[in-house]
């Protein structure tokens, strides 16, 4: 008899399991298969972007009006900033396309500072059209060799998911026709380097794009998972997935990853310090039980958990029952919007789901920064009189060549607009004007 019940408590337990690991299963095909739709959408959406860059360059280079080339370089400058955006969704922070970043992010600087300036008055140099032409003759590298990475994916059937693996290894990387072309990319800015003039008002110099901030010890995996469990506040540690970028990586880092009862979790470590470069928590959210501001306060300490120190609120906002937090780090009164830090919090419970770190440990340094040669009210004078200002900070901010600069940072209202505006606080120039909206800020129900 004994016998018998034993044979039948271990049928039930081989059923047991035998479900579970097929609801396990599942559960994982359904993420594979999300991350694959992300990824596939972000790579064709930046092979049209590049594509319909190249066409609009060509046509700005034959242009002759001011009136037509200043919103022609505005519309190259917005689909530039959304190829940029593709590219940063890509799984490639494993491989140096670093140059691919820095030319989208020259070209929207490029583009941005002429559109916004008088052609009438100040028309373009022979230097400027000499690099819009550079720009065009990249742009169309960059184009072809994307439609070639297309064209191989579509006819191959090949799998983002596949190219992520392929990274994290470096042999099979090698032989990868995905990753083959994107370094064919980067490879192709090498010959636009060696012939490029140094002395041009606007250059293509490639600047230090490292992690400047990443100190501390190497950390084993064993001590990475203890960081880990402590940056996604698991008491109980789950069933973690770790992997090690390989070793190409610019920054050798720990991807961790989980996924217990319906939550999945994911984050990049650096392997020197385990500093978190990026964390990303997804699960249904429910009811809305936090107010924005307790959302802040609560982003706020995590932040300082973490040993982020002196970092101020930028701006706040709430979608889908998550408040989302930018910060910026605070030098002596003067905010430095290269040091950003973004949180995301669940207004359900208050539980982080997202921390964007990247910007902080790439630009963060001790900085010297010098007094301010004009006034606040001389800086005042400098912004359109029918804009009314609500708010003044000093800032810093970087210039179209990726140059720190010093400035006064104005928020203003206009109409049912809000701005914001820089002025150089050496010059009085009016460096940048960004247009917000509703959904992008709202401070007073976080101040």
């Amino acid at each position: 008899m004994y016998r018998w019940i034993t044979i039948a408590l271990l049928t039930v337990a081989l059923i047991s399991v035998s479900i579970w690991g097929y609801y396990t299963n599942q559960q994982k095909n359904d993420l594979y298969v999300q991350a694959e739709n992300e990824y596939q959408r972000s790579f064709h959406e930046l092979t049209y972007h590049m594509d319909v860059l190249n066409d609009q360059i060509a046509t700005s280079l034959a242009m002759n009006s001011p009136e037509k080339l200043s919103p022609q370089f505005v519309d190259i400058w917005r689909i530039s900033s959304n190829a940029h955006a593709n590219a940063g969704e890509l799984p490639m922070g494993l491989l140096p396309i670093h140059k691919t970043e820095q030319f989208l992010s020259e070209l929207g600087d490029f583009t941005y500072q002429t559109a916004i300036r008088n052609l009438d008055d100040d028309p373009l140099t022979e230097e400027e059209t000499a690099q819009l032409e550079e720009f065009y003759q990249q742009s169309g590298e960059i184009r072809d060799e994307l439609r070639q990475a297309q064209h191989l994916s579509l006819n191959n059937g090949m799998k983002w998911m596949d190219v992520e693996q392929a990274l994290l290894n470096t042999d099979d990387a090698k032989d990868n026709e995905i990753v083959n072309s994107f370094q064919a990319v980067e490879d192709s800015f090498d010959s636009f380097t060696e012939g490029a003039p140094e002395d041009t008002s606007i250059g293509t110099r490639t600047k230090d794009h490292s992690y400047k901030n990443v100190t501390g010890d190497d950390l084993t995996e064993e001590e990475a998972l203890e960081e880990a469990a402590n940056i996604f506040g698991k008491e109980n540690e789950p069933d973690w997935t770790i992997t090690t970028s390989g070793d190409g990586a610019l920054t050798p880092m720990y991807s961790i990853s989980y996924e217990e009862n319906g939550e999945r979790g994911y984050a990049d470590l650096t392997v020197k310090g385990g500093h978190p470069l990026n964390l990303l928590v997804s699960r249904e959210i429910g009811e809305k039980q936090v107010s924005l501001n307790e959302g802040y306060e609560i982003a706020a300490d995590y932040l300082s958990e973490l040993g982020f120190d002196e970092m101020e609120l930028f701006q706040s906002s709430e979608y889908d029952q998550i408040g989302v937090y930018s910060f910026l780090y605070e030098d002596n009164g003067v905010r430095v919007f290269s040091d950003a830090v973004e949180v995301k919090v669940a207004l359900d419970n208050g539980d982080i789901t997202g921390l964007t770190a990247n910007n902080y440990f790439k630009n963060h340094v001790e900085r010297d920064i010098p007094d301010p040669a004009i006034t606040e009210e001389e800086a005042r004078d400098a912004v359109n009189q029918g804009v009314t200002i609500q708010e003044s900070h000093l800032a810093i901010i970087d210039d179209s060549q990726g140059e720190e600069m010093l400035t006064y940072e104005f928020l203003g209202t206009r109409d049912d607009a809000t701005y914001r505006i820089f002025i150089n606080a050496e010059t009085g120039a009016e460096e940048r004007i960004e247009k917000m909206t509703d959904a992008e800020i709202n401070y007073d129900s976080v101040i």
